[in-house]
């Protein structure tokens, strides 16, 4: 058996903090890990729509750091629109770290660049790096470490692949296959391994309820070898991005950097990422007014963490902790009850106002989804709870997602939810943290690299 892959080094240059109003333009080389604090840091609210002004600015400079006397003028414009950006949203954006880094960073702009604060807004197109070579393929001096599966014809087997999946309110299909219904309320890690982690932000679908839903979703790409620079793609409610934090939509410079891309499927609504350098493919959607993810992922780099028997907050690893999980069975034997229109009284979340009679929850799931699996009672479970009807497209999709991405065909449904026994359960999770606090401390292990100058 191979030895796992090299560990990645995340590998960072000073920010904001090594860069004063008389920088020259040898302290701009702040862009790649600016982008990365203003995206990692979980928003104050879901309202806040930082993420927007930081994606605009970045379209409309390419990330250009020191633009050309010529472009001066364009420059400070697209400056002015970032400022405008921050000031629209800044009455929803209080206490949040990366609103207050941009704006900062907007003000060390405007001085270095001469800008003055009034002028033209319109944003312009700058110069705008060449597209890579190859659309749908790697560039052909890509070293063959960016592409994993040729990098096993040296193997005696092929790689196996896995599959995790979150959707609906929440319901998480881990790497082994087994099939949770959590509340997981806040931020939670969803993978946290030696290339990539995901982290999801669950936000209550209704006031009072314990139905919670994906509202934000933030994956770091961490760089690799000759391959791919760090890259951050951040998602929220009605934001669906088709490029990378900085605007890019593959790895960067480096030889392989198509190894990394990202192709919008459908405007708003379907993202497909492909990690072809760690053999990962990850598909992210909205529907309705929250996300769904999926993600198929080979075995060795779903084990690639550093202490795998301490790592509690890995949930597509490890699944939901006890004290998370809903109890489904009872939930669904309350509900099938005779002339049950209602949540039981000792049902995991409160009934809404809009939510559907049982009948009623189970003739619309039966429309897409004929197959009385877990993921047909997932929809039933969340019409149930949320009274949404878009839940019903949610879990469709996610067995969609499940049949392209799963490499066990025979697996492709599951009937037996997964409740684990209290003591497995205990080891593997973890009391639930306030969600700024723990999206926080995820991040502190990256801050000394972060903040080492080069």
């Amino acid at each position: 058996m191979q030895p796992p892959r090299e560990r990645l080094v995340v590998t960072g240059r000073a920010g904001w903090m090594g860069m004063g109003r008389g920088a020259g333009p040898s302290a701009l080389g702040f862009w790649p890990t600016f982008a990365f604090l203003l995206c990692s840091f979980p928003a104050a609210t879901s309202s806040c729509k930082i993420l927007k002004c930081n994606s605009e600015f970045w379209s409309a400079t390419a990330g250009s750091h020191a633009p050309a006397p010529d472009d001066a003028p364009e420059f400070c414009a697209a400056l002015r629109t970032y400022a405008l950006c921050t000031r629209r949203t800044a009455r929803t954006c209080r206490g949040d770290l990366a609103y207050h880094s941009a704006v900062h960073g907007i003000e060390d702009l405007m001085s270095q660049h001469n800008c003055s604060k009034d002028g033209p807004t319109s944003q312009p197109h700058l110069r705008t790096l060449p597209p890579p070579p190859g659309d749908s393929q790697e560039r052909s001096d890509s070293p063959e470490i960016c592409h994993y599966e040729k990098s096993f014809h040296n193997r005696a087997a092929a790689p196996n692949y896995t599959h995790c999946g979150l959707f609906g309110d929440p319901h998480l299909r881990t790497f082994t296959d087994r099939f949770q219904t959590c509340k997981v309320q806040g931020a939670w890690p969803l993978i946290d391994n030696n290339y990539l982690n995901v982290q999801v932000t669950n936000t209550p679908v209704l006031p009072g309820s314990a139905a919670t839903a994906t509202s934000k979703l933030t994956i770091i790409f961490k760089n690799f070898q000759e391959c791919v620079d760090q890259k951050v793609y951040q998602a929220e409610m009605d934001e669906l991005p088709a490029a990378f934090a900085d605007g890019s939509k593959n790895g960067g410079d480096k030889h392989g950097a198509n190894s990394l891309k990202i192709t919008e499927k459908v405007s708003g609504q379907h993202v497909e990422i492909q990690a072809k350098y760690i053999g990962t493919t990850i598909v992210v959607r909205q529907v309705g007014g929250y996300l769904t993810f999926a993600v198929r992922m080979p075995e060795e780099v779903v084990n690639a963490v550093e202490d795998r028997d301490s790592q509690g907050l890995y949930l597509c690893l490890r699944g939901c902790p006890l004290n998370q999980q809903i109890d489904f069975q009872a939930f669904r034997a309350g509900a099938e009850s005779p002339g049950a229109h209602r949540l039981p009284a000792a049902s995991p979340a409160p009934s809404a106002p809009d939510t559907f009679p049982y009948e009623t929850a189970v003739a619309k799931c039966k429309e897409k989804l004929p197959v009385e699996d877990l993921y047909y009672q997932a929809c039933v479970f969340d019409l149930l709870t949320t009274g949404d009807v878009n839940f019903t497209l949610a879990a469709y999709y996610a067995l969609e997602d499940v049949k392209m991405l799963h490499s066990n065909k025979d697996k492709l449904h599951l009937y037996e939810r997964t409740r684990e026994p209290p003591g497995r359960a205990a080891a593997a999770g973890l009391p639930p943290a306030p969600w700024p606090l723990l999206g926080s401390l995820l991040l502190l292990p990256l801050l000394p690299v972060l903040l080492e100058a080069t």
